[in-house]
């Protein structure tokens, strides 16, 4: 950055004021302080508000038609994730899971189908069988464990 008394001060905001050697030092200084925790956390943040948004629960744009395939991979990924963030939330766990059971009755709401499971062998010719929800008592059962039941898990 060159200095002239005359011209005003740059703009620390603006990356075209930095060189290409401050602006990798600026990245790894960003890449030293960030948490794979805090990543993670976005990602379910970010998943739950797009799965609402695709599920038509935020007001979504006009013309906008839900899609509950998005909701569902929403609610997969928010799953797949929530273990891994919840301790780290501590009490901000229970928005998170509230947000979620939201996303997760406007999927069973819509009607929508989660899925067929590819067979394991498909040259067998053996078709596999309708998924089941959890029975009361089985320990991925809504019941026993709290949660709700998502087609396709």
């Amino acid at each position: 950055m060159s200095t002239n008394p005359g011209a005003p001060p740059p703009d620390p905001d603006n990356p075209d004021n930095f060189s290409d050697e401050e602006l990798r030092a600026a990245y790894e200084a960003e890449l030293a302080r960030i948490r794979v925790d805090d990543v993670l956390i976005q990602t379910v943040v970010s998943l739950l508000n797009l799965g609402a948004r695709r599920a038509g629960l935020t007001g979504a744009a006009e013309g906008e038609e839900p899609d509950f395939e998005q909701v569902r991979l929403a609610i997969e990924g928010t799953r797949a994730l929530l273990g891994l963030v919840e301790p780290t939330l501590g009490p901000d766990a229970k928005q998170v899971r509230d947000a979620l059971s939201q996303l997760q009755l406007a999927y069973a709401r819509s009607g929508a189908k989660a899925p067929a499971a590819a067979p394991a062998d498909a040259g067998d010719g053996a078709k596999d069988a309708p998924a089941q929800p959890p029975k009361p008592g089985d320990p991925d059962s809504a019941v026993s464990s709290g949660r709700l039941w998502v087609p396709g898990r």
